[in-house]
């Protein structure tokens, strides 16, 4: 039986006819031209998609009123005709690779940022009873994101609400019906109704949000009356042939008094009388909290929405689309299951475009892998368009495109981490002679390390080697690059991606043997340099992982993870100095193995360097194991079994450790390609050494890097 078979197989909405079951997922983008036009960035953002071979690329977030009830920076718009040849132009892109186009039509009603700017009242079914200022939203952000974030509002006066009359509703109805009718003149094959994420609709269907005693509020029903009478307009406007479906909350999760599936399934039957074609089925929750943005319709949770929407299909005779964090396998299971009829992929086709048609090829192992870094959709809170981590040319897809060379170069690699591999692999598809080398005896670089506390991590690495070992790449291990080697070599240029410069930083007490450094850890869990570790670790201890470096136990991160839970030589008291990104997925990941973990940070806020939306995330985990996240910390001392430290009242405070972790101290070093240059090599440099970026900084790097040798 072929893989993939009912995921690949065809599928119909309607009278649409799509190529495979893979839909790409109508996202926030932030890549519209001034104004809400559909330009070239888009045009190419969504072609590439296309290109890839999904079956269906919905335009998200696509506003029917605009500038009134837009939500997002550069957010595209159809509120009139003057809109529809920049849709037509993405339309016959997209068909032109044998996809089809839907458009997510767009109404953001109490999340409308360019309402609250512009001094218009906020529609809704009821003022809200809570703001962003009753949750951890704004706690998590770092200083810096804090002033963008709020800088637009900075000469907002005070938000307004307008619980809307039946009359405004009608109004409102009227302007989706009008942009669905327009969405079809521009050629767009079929639209989405977004009911979901505490927009409009949701908030109308939401009994948390909805207050309301008239014939819009109370019974499900009533709620449902303001989203049904719109399906209805648009059926009306666009004909019964053409597919219309709606997104919407299957549940709202981390809130008293939300949606539930019970609701969901009522007002998907209530949906589908009124007219709709399919349900897209997806979730929110409570907004002032920051995990909500990745519990809801960015779900972290692997198959988060199936058991809802497979409860909803059982309810409804219309076909059901479903994301949340599905993979392949998985999707083709449920569909030959009939949990679902199709499933989208958001964050997965930034990462590799082309995941349809390399499934198709009998290839999934070239697939790049997601690693639900949630860079992707950080920056849609940060008022920049997409990006992804592992893909840089998401959102650069002409910018940054890489062709190939118009000469044959050698070029040598110096570095097997993240950065060094993008860049040994894009050279040699561009056909240049590549020379990696390495100064340790496997690939992978302080990614490694870190994939033990962020399995996805994982996930990059092994593509990454996976890539190198089938191009035609020169891979050198355990060779240390000095500016002799490099003239002996005779390269045409030199990529330096060496990583970061590790310095255990000057605290007292750091030399006792309780202590360990960034460097301390990586060669304990990686099972090299071990002779270093000796007065810190037992001879049993250094042994054990000398015997699984041996045997590759230590190179098979899913062994090392498995058996952390049940062994590590790590004391049940650990201080971890430092709270940015590493010190935070290490006192996540150690705090699951039951640790009792404290985080000192000199900084006002944790978790930088983790994307806001995984930084929510990470930070509401630490809180539910009780890791200690105490911050703008001073003066550290270690001493016998105990760090002291002041707190930000000035207050000296003393706690136990059986371990302590340094998780701080790496800097950018560019000595080697300083002294290569020295020799008259070209050289550029990639990823850490040149400040820490991590694996975004890296592979963005890479690409700039080869793009024009």
């Amino acid at each position: 039986m072929p893989a993939f078979r009912h995921l690949l197989s065809p599928g119909r909405i309607n009278g649409m006819t799509l190529r495979n079951r893979i839909f790409f997922t109508p996202m926030g983008s932030n890549l519209a031209e001034e104004g809400g036009f559909s330009g070239e960035k888009l045009k190419d953002y969504y072609e590439e998609r296309a290109r890839g071979g999904a079956a269906l690329i919905t335009m998200g977030s696509v506003s029917i009123g605009y500038p009134e009830g837009a939500s997002n920076w550069r957010q595209e718009a159809i509120s009139d005709d003057r809109y529809i040849p920049g849709i037509r132009a993405i339309a016959d892109a997209v068909h032109a690779h044998g996809a089809k186009l839907a458009v997510q039509l767009h109404h953001a009603g109490l999340l409308a940022m360019h309402d609250m700017l512009e001094g218009r009242p906020l529609a809704c079914p009821s003022p809200p009873q809570a703001s962003k200022d009753s949750g951890d939203f704004v706690d998590v952000m770092l200083e810096e994101e804090q002033a963008r974030f709020f800088e637009p509002y900075a000469t907002m006066g005070e938000v307004k609400y307008d619980a809307l009359s039946a009359q405004q509703i009608e109004r409102i109805v009227q302007m989706f019906a009008d942009a669905a009718d327009r969405a079809k003149r521009a050629g767009v094959d079929a639209v989405e109704v977004h009911a979901g994420h505490g927009y409009i609709f949701s908030s109308f269907l939401s009994p948390a949000y909805n207050r309301r005693t008239d014939e819009y509020g109370g019974s499900v029903e009533n709620r449902a009356r303001f989203l049904l009478d719109t399906i209805k307009a648009i059926r009306a406007a666009v004909g019964p042939n053409y597919p219309v479906w709606m997104r919407f909350d299957s549940q709202e999760f981390l809130m008293d008094n939300g949606i539930t599936v019970e609701d969901a399934k009522a007002v998907a039957l209530l949906a589908e009388r009124a007219g709709l074609d399919a349900i897209h089925v997806s979730a929110h929750g409570d907004g002032n909290r920051g995990a909500t943005y990745s519990t809801g319709h960015a779900t972290d949770i692997r198959n988060g929405f199936v058991a809802n929407a497979a409860a909803i299909k059982a309810a409804i005779s219309i076909p059901v689309i479903c994301p949340g964090r599905i993979e392949p396998e998985d999707a083709d299971r449920f569909i030959a299951e009939g949990k679902l009829d199709f499933v989208t992929m958001g964050r997965k086709l930034l990462a590799d475009p082309h995941l349809p048609n390399k499934l198709a090829a009998g290839t999934p192992d070239k697939v790049r892998p997601c690693i639900y870094c949630y860079t992707c959709i950080s920056n849609i809170f940060n008022s920049k368009h997409v990006i992804c981590a592992v893909n840089p040319l998401t959102g650069y897809e002409r910018e940054r495109a890489q062709y190939p060379a118009e000469r044959r170069k050698t070029i040598v690699v110096v570095g097997g981490g993240p950065g060094g591999l993008e860049s040994a692999r894009l050279l040699a598809n561009k056909g240049h002679k590549v020379i990696l080398c390495e100064a340790s005896s496997r690939l992978g670089g302080t990614a490694q390390f870190a994939s033990v506390a962020y399995e996805p991590n994982q996930r990059i690495v092994d593509w990454l080697k996976n890539e190198v070992a089938r191009a035609d790449i020169d891979v050198r291990l355990n060779a240390r690059v000095t500016p002799e080697l490099i003239a002996s070599l005779k390269p045409d240029q030199v990529i330096v991606a060496t990583g970061a410069k590790r310095t255990m930083p000057a605290i007292p007490g750091g030399n006792r043997d309780f202590v360990f450094s960034g460097d301390d850890m990586r060669n304990l869990v990686l099972g090299q340099n071990l002779e270093s570790l000796r007065g810190k670790t037992s001879g049993i201890t250094r042994t054990a992982m000398k015997m699984g470096a041996i045997t590759g136990a230590t190179g098979k991160l899913e062994v090392l993870r498995r058996a952390s839970k049940v062994w590590m030589p790590i004391g049940k008291r650990v201080v971890i100095i430092g709270g940015e990104l590493v010190g935070l997925e290490l006192a996540e990941f150690l705090a699951a193995r039951d640790r009792t973990v404290t985080v000192l940070e000199e900084g006002t806020r944790v978790g930088k360097g983790l994307q806001l939306v995984r930084r929510f995330r990470v930070i509401d985990e630490c809180r539910h194991l009780g890791v200690a996240m105490l911050t703008q910390v001073s003066d550290v001392r270690i001493g016998d079994h105990l760090v002291t430290y002041t707190n930000e009242d000035q207050q000296q405070r003393t706690i136990a450790a059986d371990t302590v972790i340094v998780a701080k101290g790496a800097t950018g070093d560019l000595s080697l390609a300083e002294a290569i240059e020295r020799l008259g090599y070209p050289v550029a440099t990639v990823g850490d050494c040149t400040g820490v970026g991590y694996i975004e900084g890296a592979m963005r790097d890479a690409a700039l890097a080869v793009q024009t040798i």
